[in-house]
């Protein structure tokens, strides 16, 4: 990301299926990755946030390019057309989130 404009994507989470999210559909255990365990996980995280706070968090953008330290930086890894590497980067955005430092950069 260069300047004062966003990336795509923003933000990532643990999209492997093999070490992903431990799920239990109709009795049975499977763990999950991807996109679709992903954006489950930072709607949940904001969720809470919300709840903390007693209303909405509104458009989180601004402030979650403003602190690195708000995400655990992916620098390993691929996603099959860009790679991980230091700091923001096309494959994994600014991070998997740290729910603690998010929360409290949004008044959580």
């Amino acid at each position: 990301m260069t300047g004062s404009f966003r990336g795509v994507p923003d933000v990532a989470g643990d999209a492997d299926p093999q070490s992903g999210y431990n799920i239990l559909v109709d009795g049975q255990q499977e763990v999950v990755g991807g996109t679709s365990a992903v954006a489950p996980l930072w709607a949940a995280l904001i969720a809470l946030i919300n709840q903390q706070r007693g209303k909405p968090c509104g458009f989180l953008n601004p402030t979650l390019y403003t602190d690195s330290q708000d995400f655990h930086d992916i620098t390993q890894g691929n996603n099959g057309a860009y790679s991980a590497g230091p700091g923001w980067d096309p494959c994994t955005g600014l991070g998997s989130p740290n729910g603690i430092e998010i929360a409290s950069a949004l008044g959580g």
